[in-house]
């Protein structure tokens, strides 16, 4: 993993079609360790189609994306990165143990053991449950949890708080704030209005070109 101190996502010049249709063009910025970005607008704006890009699972039309100076294939971006879209990734027939087993045989060991992920989600208790009997907002918690047990500098969350009640979201929120205190850093996409005073965060607007 790449020293977290002076770790910097900079993406140069990057844009984005979709069906024929420009989402975003030229479009620049950078993320250093301890920071979040938040892109915000309208549905159709190209949020996860920018969060897509920066996985790794569709290419720029244009542009470049850097990891600590390093074009993204020549760095260890992909273990460096870990990413939580709008469906859960988790496997529905395992119980929760086992999902977080295979998600923790996938990467390096993190901060946390997989009982006290548990804990921290408030899914203490579920070990050994079916994830197909778990609600939607404990689904959406068990899918952050892998975050906790493996250790990953970059967090992208595609509306991390979707499903969640006001105790969920304010768990989501504490577990940010605490990733990007530990010198982490965040790209999210939310609906949900931020309420971190205390960190250091960056907007972007996104507008669909036409």
């Amino acid at each position: 993993m790449e020293n977290s101190q002076h770790a910097t996502l900079q993406v140069s010049e990057l844009s984005c079609f979709r069906d024929e249709r420009l989402l975003f063009s030229a479009l620049d910025f950078s993320v250093n360790a301890g920071q979040v970005l938040l892109l915000e607008g309208a549905n159709g704006s190209g949020k996860t189609s920018l969060l897509r890009i920066l996985c790794g699972f569709r290419e720029a039309d244009a542009g470049q994306i850097y990891w600590c100076g390093n074009k993204i294939s020549e760095s260890s971006y992909f273990q460096d990165m870990a990413y939580v879209g709008h469906a859960d990734g988790t496997k529905k027939e395992l119980t929760v143990l086992e999902n977080l087993n295979f998600a923790l045989a996938l990467g390096a060991p993190g901060k946390y053991s997989i009982e006290q992920a548990l804990d921290k989600v408030m899914l203490a208790g579920f070990d050994d449950n079916p994830v197909h009997t778990l609600s939607a907002g404990q689904k959406r918690r068990l899918s952050l949890a892998r975050l906790l047990i493996t250790h990953n500098l970059l967090w992208i969350l595609d509306e991390p708080f979707t499903s969640l009640d006001r105790q969920g979201i304010k768990l989501i929120e504490s577990l940010i704030a605490a990733h990007i205190e530990q010198g982490g850093m965040a790209v999210l996409t939310s609906h949900h209005d931020l309420s971190m005073a205390d960190l250091n965060l960056q907007r972007i607007h996104l507008q669909a070109c036409q």
